[in-house]
């Protein structure tokens, strides 16, 4: 008999939950102007915390996708040799060599500017001294001819690669192999020419000379060389890459101060870092609008109690309980607010996608922003729809009736 009593006692919570939702519904549809206006805060204010969040996380995929072009496995090392105490090539190359589960290759790095020449063409350019892993530390792509070999390093043979800008601005856009050009007033063969990167502009990645690191330490006056770039097979390995290259160099220069270790993992990570906290921010502040919303539906109910204060007093003379007039008020006003939330994740969502389209990001809402965003409202419908809730569930019966 106890068993049927809680059973049929749960049917008839299931049947009043039902009916206040019901009864919600027909409320929202019956003021369908004022519903909509209502939800139009919390719209715009989900649309706008999805947006933004989700702008941000395209602008920090920018920003990543940049700095893998540009090499997160690299590691860069600046060295200050000393008469009596400086890092040999030739140990750099065993070193990495001795390490290959951590790296892959190795250049030295001469970079200096010289005016570069063919016939009565003359130009400035950067020219950079590497070895022969460069290329494929860099990926770097040829249009024609070869890259500089160990050979030409080794024979300080004066072969370079040009990049497309030098074509255009010295051949008219017509170079072969094989054909010369002076740099500071030395002639060197074109052993390849590199594919174009950057639409051959100015100080761009195709303004570029690369010649052997031998032959530019022999231009710059010394034989000395004081950076290196090491590439390691993956980001994972960046930080015991450094670490591994911080004892060696200090066992050779035992001085922090003459050596420096720095990879754009490490810039990256201070990057992405401050673009999250910006997207917090961002986020935070687009959720006032939140707020904002929340206020206008505690508004908006506590109308609808006064206009049904009448319906309130049949209901509670009827045999309605207090709980079951709050019930009613605060689905009706999570309702409110869920539906906004929804449309706004749908608003927020073509918003994302139309503006990341436009700046040139690959932007979409996470789904983290649309749990939260959708999860705020619904609590902003629960929370602001409880004191309306209580004012109509404390009516008096006899006074709410008498009311027109």
């Amino acid at each position: 008999m106890g068993i049927e009593f809680t059973q049929m006692k749960g049917k008839i919570i299931d049947m009043k939950i039902s009916q206040a939702f019901k009864l919600a519904l027909r409320s929202i549809w019956g003021s369908k102007l004022r519903s909509f206006l209502t939800m139009l805060g919390m719209i715009i204010g989900v649309g706008s915390v999805i947006t933004l969040v989700g702008l941000m996380e395209g602008v920090t995929n920018y920003i990543v996708d940049s700095f893998d072009e540009l090499g997160t496995n690299m590691i860069n090392i600046s060295v200050t040799n000393t008469d009596t105490r400086k890092v040999d090539v030739d140990d750099m190359y065993e070193f990495v060599a001795e390490n290959s589960s951590f790296f892959y290759g190795v250049t030295p790095q001469v970079t200096s500017r010289y005016t570069v020449k063919n016939g009565s063409n003359s130009i400035s350019s950067s020219v950079y001294g590497v070895g022969e892993d460069y290329l494929d530390i860099n990926s770097l792509e040829l249009s024609a001819g070869r890259f500089i070999q160990y050979g030409d390093i080794k024979n300080r043979f004066n072969g370079c690669v040009i990049g497309s800008y030098i074509v255009n601005e010295l051949f008219d856009g017509k170079a072969s192999v094989g054909d010369t050009i002076k740099i500071n007033g030395q002639v060197y063969e074109i052993l390849g020419i590199q594919a174009e990167k950057e639409e051959s502009k100015e100080n761009s990645g195709d303004h570029i000379i690369y010649i052997p690191y031998s032959n530019a330490t022999r231009m710059a006056g010394s034989n000395d060389i004081s950076s290196y770039v090491v590439a390691a097979h993956n980001a994972e390995l960046v930080e015991a890459g450094e670490d591994i290259l911080d004892t060696y160099l200090y066992g050779i220069m035992k001085n922090e101060d003459l050596y420096f270790i720095s990879s754009m993992t490490m810039l990256l990570d201070m990057i992405t870092d401050m673009t999250s906290m910006l997207s917090s921010i961002l986020g935070g502040i687009a959720g006032i609008s939140l707020l904002v919303a929340g206020i206008g539906i505690m508004n908006i109910m506590l109308v609808s109690v006064v206009e049904r204060t009448k319906e309130i007093g049949i209901r509670k003379a009827i045999g309605a309980r207090k709980k079951d007039i709050m019930r009613q008020f605060v689905i009706e006003a999570t309702l409110i607010s869920c539906i906004g939330g929804s449309l706004g994740i749908v608003f927020g969502y073509v918003l994302t996608v139309l503006l990341g389209n436009a700046f040139g990001l690959e932007a979409a809402p996470s789904m983290n922003a649309i749990l939260m965003a959708f999860g705020v409202s619904a609590a902003i419908g629960i929370g602001f729809g409880y004191m309306p809730s209580n004012k109509a569930a404390k009516l008096n019966p006899i006074d709410a009736l008498r009311s027109e």
